[in-house]
């Protein structure tokens, strides 16, 4: 929790959720099959990746088993941060990677804003971090909504392809303008 926000990240939920024991297993099971399971019990990300990029109906298949029980899982930690007294930070971050490919989650949001960089960064990054080769990320980067679609989306924008303490200026500069939004609506 940074700047006293809270964050509910979609993607580590979805993580949770096919992670060994994860709620969602026995129904990607059911699905599936075991052969998309590892050893220890978590849904294999290779097999899955593999599969949904041969099979289009895969994919909605893995959509139809996690994107309900994501949007159950966020709904509980909403109710959980809003308590009786309703919320008690600034506002609250919902990080959804696919908002704009789904668009079921928009409706419960006051803004959207999206981090951007250039896609040739958005793609050296994601190797990095993932140690996924460079042609697989292109395939999931080229599966997603396309970039200028989701800048037309997106209420806000910051720009992620310079340095961190840019980064972090305009981050501050965002944060007290919706912190400033949030203060007038409950005045």
């Amino acid at each position: 929790m940074a700047r006293g926000v809270r964050v509910i990240d979609a993607d580590q939920i979805s993580h949770t959720l096919t992670g060994k024991s994860g709620a969602a297993i026995p129904d990607i099971v059911r699905a599936f099959g075991p052969q998309v399971i590892d050893r220890q019990g978590a849904m294999d990300r290779a097999a899955m990746r593999e599969l949904v990029f041969a099979d289009p109906t895969a994919r909605k298949k893995l959509e139809a088993v996690l994107h309900p029980e994501i949007a159950a899982a966020v709904d509980r930690e909403l109710a959980l941060l809003r308590g009786d007294e309703g919320y008690q930070h600034a506002y609250v971050l919902l990080a959804i990677p696919l908002l704009f490919e789904r668009m079921s989650f928009r409706w419960k949001l006051w803004r959207t804003l999206v981090i951007d960089c250039a896609e040739s960064t958005q793609i050296a990054r994601a190797a990095r971090r993932s140690g996924l080769p460079v042609e697989a990320i292109v395939q999931v980067v080229q599966a997603q909504i396309s970039r200028n679609v989701r800048l037309q989306l997106a209420d806000d924008v910051i720009w992620n392809g310079g340095d961190l303490l840019a980064l972090d200026r305009t981050v501050d500069t965002f944060h007290r303008r919706y912190t400033r939004k949030i203060e007038n609506v409950r005045s």
